[in-house]
């Protein structure tokens, strides 16, 4: 019997990720206490949300305690973020003692938007669906594709017909460039159910893009970060997406180190909502106004259209801060009507393939007792 494949997630998940809440982020300081022991020349990215705060709290708590030298804070502002957030930035430099030190994008949102496109549903899908505009791939290699026999002389024959494109027909076909059918990755466009389907009947009107995320966080961050010698962030595995997925600079454990030399601590790696939730209440954290005045339930870039709540959260902060919320339409606008009207046909798809499931039971039942029951 063939033995089912496990992730590193898994396979390298150490003890600690299952301890209860107050040993859990017990064996989080000590690993911090070692980690900054090691390497004391460290940078940690700090964005004002939740679990920047825990992060911060943990950090802090443990340097106090075992006598480390301080770290630079860095806050990258994208240009689109809410007054509460840069309040809450301000109050908790403070109450540490701190700098978290601001840093501004050389191409903020508005250009990057503008000049390449906006995101949709994820940055998988941006990624991939920026390169099916740009590559003018048509759609049709898809049923190609699951028509052939061979699929493998049929992914070569694509790639001969369509040269410089090996990801675009990956992604449109749910396959490998072995031809082998991936349909169950994220990184094929029916990782978002029906979605092939819809930019067929519904091709963009605009450019997809997720460029914004390089310029406005990642460039800026790698170059802020890159004379040091360990990298601190506060990714979490329980937030999904790809930072729930391995990755070559080892996403798997909550230290690793990087190809450029780096050294990357993910201190939160495995601390999960509730952990999150008995840290916040029994050191007393306060979250920023975002959380705990306006009703998030998460921040990240304020309006981003990879979050499946951006109009609704918007709606929230609307009454707070209206001009963050125009702003946000009138870059991300596009997206959040094309991601309304995708949420509206997969909805009805569901339908329509549940009733015909249906149908197609119930005539196996007349046909198997030559009549109705």
């Amino acid at each position: 019997m063939k033995e089912a494949y496990k992730s590193r997630i898994y396979t390298e998940r150490p003890a600690y990720a299952d301890f209860d809440a107050p040993a859990k982020f017990e064996a989080i300081k000590s690993i911090v206490a070692r980690r900054l022991t090691e390497h004391p020349k460290a940078i940690c990215s700090y964005s004002g949300g939740a679990d920047s705060d825990i992060m911060i709290d943990i950090i802090e708590r443990t340097r106090e305690l075992f006598g480390l030298p301080p770290i630079r804070y860095v806050f990258f502002n994208t240009g689109l973020e809410m007054q509460a957030t840069k309040d809450h930035v301000k109050a908790v430099a403070e109450k540490y003692g701190v700098e978290i030190e601001e840093v501004r994008p050389k191409i903020g949102i508005v250009t990057a938007a503008r000049r390449y496109g906006v995101p949709f549903v994820s940055k998988i899908m941006s990624a991939g669906l920026s390169e099916w505009q740009k590559k003018g791939v048509p759609l049709s290699i898809t049923r190609e594709y699951e028509q052939a026999e061979d699929k493998a002389a049929k992914r070569q024959e694509l790639r001969e017909r369509y040269s410089k494109c090996e990801s675009v027909i990956n992604f449109l076909c749910c396959c490998n460039s072995a031809g082998d059918p991936r349909p169950n990755i994220q990184l094929v466009i029916n990782s978002s159910r029906y979605m092939r389907d819809f930019i067929a009947q519904y091709p963009p009107d605009f450019a997809i893009n997720a460029k914004c995320c390089d310029y406005c966080k990642k460039q800026i961050a790698h170059k802020a970060q890159k004379n040091y010698e360990m990298v601190i962030t506060g990714e979490r595995r329980a937030e999904g997406g790809m930072r729930s997925v391995p990755r070559k600079d080892n996403t798997a454990l909550c230290f690793g180190e990087t190809a450029s030399g780096q050294y990357r601590l993910r201190p939160l790696y495995y601390v999960s909502d509730a952990d999150k939730a008995w840290y916040k209440d029994y050191y007393g954290i306060r979250y920023s106004d975002a959380y705990e005045v306006y009703g998030l339930t998460r921040t990240g870039c304020c309006g981003c259209p990879i979050s499946y709540k951006a109009v609704e959260d918007l709606e929230k902060i609307r009454p707070y801060e209206p001009n963050v919320v125009k702003a946000a339409w009138n870059i991300f606008g596009k997206s959040y009507e094309y991601r309304a009207k995708y949420n509206a046909y997969k909805a009805a798809r569901k339908i329509a393939d549940r009733d015909a499931k249906r149908a197609k039971k119930d005539d196996g039942q007349m046909n198997l007792f030559g009549g109705s029951l």
